[in-house]
Order: C-alpha cells, then structure tokens, then sequence
C-alpha cells in the first residue's frame, strides 16, 4: 500500500475520532449552559449557529467548486425530515436529559445507540437476531436499569434516563437512516439541509431564546456559538465524511471512546463525576454494546477473500 492510499485510509478514522471528541465536548458544553438556556432555546440557538456555518462553508464550496447539487422530491423530504428528527429532537432529549443527570452518565445511557442500530438492522435490514444480539441487549439493559435505580436512589428524576434513552433511540434511527441518504447524496448537502430542517423544526422556540438571551451571560452566549460551530457543524460533516465511506454499525462502535472522555472533561470542567454505581451501569452498558455488535465469526475462506491485494 503506498503512503498516498496509507493516508486515504486513515481520514476516514481521523474524521471518526474528530467527531467523537468534538461530541463528548457537547455533553459537558450542554450540562454547563443548560443552566442558563432552557432545552428548546438551547437547541435552537445551537442549531441557528450551526446552519449558519454550514451555509458559509457551502457557499464558500459552491464559489470554489460549483455546486452541490440539491435533491429534489421525495429524496429531498427525507432529507429534511432526518434533519428535523436529529438535529431537531434528539437535541431536545439530550438537552432535557441533561437537566436531570450529570453529563457522563447522559452520555453512557446515549452509547447504547449501537445496541439500537443492531436492533434496527435486524428488522429493517433482515439481518436476524443472533444470541450475541440478545446477551447484548440483556447486558445494556442490566444496565440501564442500574442507572436508573442510582439516580432514583440518589434524588434524581428517572425521567433524564428516560430522555436520555430517547435520544439514543432518535440518535440510532438517524444513523441508520443517514447511511442511506448518503448513496444518493453527498455528505456536505445532507449536513447543510438537515441542519436547516432541524432549526425551522425548532423556530417555535424562538421567544424563548430571545428572552433567555437577554438576561444570559456571556459564557452561555459564547458555550451555545461553540455548541453551534464545533460538535454542530464541523462534528457532523466529518461524522457524514466517515460514515458515506464505513459501515452504520462499524461507525457508531467508534463512539465507545465517548464516555470516558465525557466523564473525565466533566470532571475537570464541572467538578462532576457520575456515582459508581452508575459507572457500574455504564460499563454494563458498553459492554453489551461490545457483545452486541462484535462480528461474526469468520470462515477462513471468508477471511482470505477479504485480505487487499498488495498488503
């Protein structure tokens, strides 16, 4: 393999892990200014910084380039209709979630997402249930219920599980739906338009921010423009970047790396770290996140026939 095709083949896991980190910044960025901005002024405000930034960068594409080309009919409601669902009701679960339960556990109970995408594969995609599928979906949930007891336990709301389980759900339905999109249209124009979904989607929220804007202070101001340009904008093409060159379920076992990094920037940040009970749970979940999608055994004539040429 030469150094240029080297190269190529890792962008794909840089922009991965660009996204993950930039992500698990979300988690801790939510948690700090969702104090100040309630979930639907938050989300709004996030998603108008980030179709803005979005269109600049499609604007400065289309000068340079020509294009992109926008989908039209029915491939163009799909579209909107993903964006309005992720970037519209995901970041009001998420948001709301995080008014109840600190930021790592948020984001351990949204990383069973894989669990749900396997699930989804196996009734959309036909790919059955196998027994890794069910122990996986037996051990996340373990530990699920766990977090639950814990922070039921320790005075919190079960309803930011709940939330939180809802954004995971949104979170797997959109990533599956997205791969799809992504055969037909390119990663830049899917971010853009969905982005743009998402925010008409979340316009009724509008008085609300204006008149949480005015008495907010600057760092919430400035945590909801970094909100909106980072784990929005950038985060989402380079995820849309991996995604329309790996596999939905290859890409979303990537986001195993998240919690840890938000538990440990939560930590250092917000002076916040999940009971351990609920790390316990946490743990349970990834793992049946882990048994959930690990591949099947391979033959050794499958094996061989999946060997590249030259390596």
């Amino acid at each position: 393999m030469t150094g240029t095709q080297t190269s190529r083949s890792l962008l794909p896991l840089a922009a991965a892990m660009t996204t993950v980190v930039l992500w698990a910044s979300a988690f801790v960025g939510i948690r700090a200014v969702g104090h100040d901005l309630s979930p639907g002024a938050l989300a709004l405000g996030r998603m108008l910084v980030g179709a803005l930034t979005l269109t600049a960068i499609v604007l400065v594409v289309r000068a340079r380039r020509g294009g992109p080309r926008l989908p039209r009919g029915r491939l163009l409601g799909a579209v909107a209709l993903w964006g309005a669902a992720w970037f519209g009701l995901y970041n009001l679960a998420l948001n709301a979630a995080e008014r109840h339960i600190d930021a790592g556990t948020t984001a351990l109970l949204v990383n069973v997402a894989p669990v749900i995408v396997a699930v989804l594969a196996g009734l959309l995609l036909g790919e059955g249930f196998p027994a890794r599928l069910l122990a996986g979906m037996a051990i996340a949930f373990t530990g699920v219920v766990l977090i639950a007891t814990t922070t039921s336990a320790g005075g919190t709301d079960v309803s930011g599980v709940l939330l939180g389980l809802l954004a995971a759900l949104v979170y797997a339905g959109a990533a599956v739906a997205q791969k799809r999109l992504l055969v037909r249209v390119d990663a830049l124009t899917v971010t853009w338009i969905g982005a743009v979904a998402g925010t008409v989607a979340l316009l009724p929220y509008l008085p609300s921010l204006l008149a949480e804007l005015a008495t907010a202070p600057v760092t919430a101001v400035a945590g909801t423009a970094y909100l909106g340009v980072f784990p929005t904008a950038i985060a989402f093409l380079t995820w849309g970047y991996a995604l329309s060159r790996t596999t939905a379920g290859r890409l979303a076992s990537a986001t195993y790396a998240a919690p840890p990094i938000v538990v440990l920037l939560s930590w250092l940040l917000l002076g916040e770290v999940p009971a351990l009970l609920a790390l316990a749970g946490g743990a349970l979940c990834l793992a049946g996140v882990a048994v959930a999608t690990r591949p099947r055994a391979a033959t050794p004539a499958s094996v061989g026939s999946r060997i590249p040429a030259g390596r």
